[in-house]
């Protein structure tokens, strides 16, 4: 059983080519996205999915708290500001870990996109505070905007924004060549309820984006940041 709530499941436009047998489509996603007076596009980073909670560090399941060996810096953080997250819970991607990109411009490796607080979502205005305050950066944030208008316009423009390769200049980890983004994540700039995620959060994911197999774990690597040594990272 759960101690804590995990991540809601983000669903996938339809238009998304990264989908899995296990995956879920959002096929009416143009009304509820018109429902939305604004949105924010924000690059999905290929890491782990990673929960800060007064309860301790949480990757994937909530049924106890991780203890990962690439989530060994992030509980040493954690430790540091337990006392002071309260109710809220703060989501985060762990880039520590190479999955199947390698950010040749990785500043830091963790990197807030949302947070809760007991039953809601909390706005993208108060998610970047929070981060700042836990001295923490955000994904990168592409683009903020109005509910869009034309159906055709709003899907061409998402396939230009994750036809380049983001702020992080991804590379295959395998073959070492420049890659795409990862993905977007389309956001509600407003606060909702926890019972509304599927109907404010959307995705596109790059085709053949799941390059790791099942033996990821015992072969995994750091990955490096841009300026090694610096504050936000360990260095051994």
């Amino acid at each position: 059983m759960a101690i804590s709530q995990k991540y809601g499941r983000t669903y996938h436009y339809p238009f998304s080519p990264g989908t899995t047998s296990d995956d879920r489509i959002s096929h009416d996603y143009w009304p509820l996205i018109n429902n939305i007076p604004q949105l924010v596009h924000t690059e999905k980073l290929d890491g782990e999915n990673n929960c800060l909670s007064r309860l301790g560090v949480f990757a994937r399941s909530h049924a106890a708290p991780t203890t990962s060996p690439w989530t060994e810096s992030l509980r040493r953080y954690w430790q540091l500001i337990k006392h002071d997250l309260g109710e809220l819970d703060v989501f985060l991607e762990n880039l520590y870990a190479v999955h199947s990109l390698q950010y040749h411009k990785l500043e830091h490796h963790f990197y807030v996109f949302a947070v809760r607080e007991a039953d809601r979502w909390l706005s993208w205005e108060e998610t970047k505070f929070y981060a700042a305050m836990l001295d923490l950066p955000v994904v990168p944030e592409i683009k903020i905007f109005p509910s869009p208008a034309n159906r055709t316009e709003f899907e061409q423009e998402v396939l230009s924004i994750t036809a380049g390769p983001g702020a992080l200049a991804p590379h295959d980890a395998i073959s070492g060549k420049p890659s795409v983004m990862e993905g977007i994540v389309t956001r509600n700039t407003g606060s909702y309820a926890v019972n509304a995620f599927s109907e404010n959060v959307f995705k596109y994911v790059r085709k053949g984006h799941v390059k790791t197999d099942q033996h990821w774990t015992r072969n995994w690597k750091r990955a490096p940041l841009a300026n090694e040594g610096g504050k936000y990272v360990d260095t051994h």
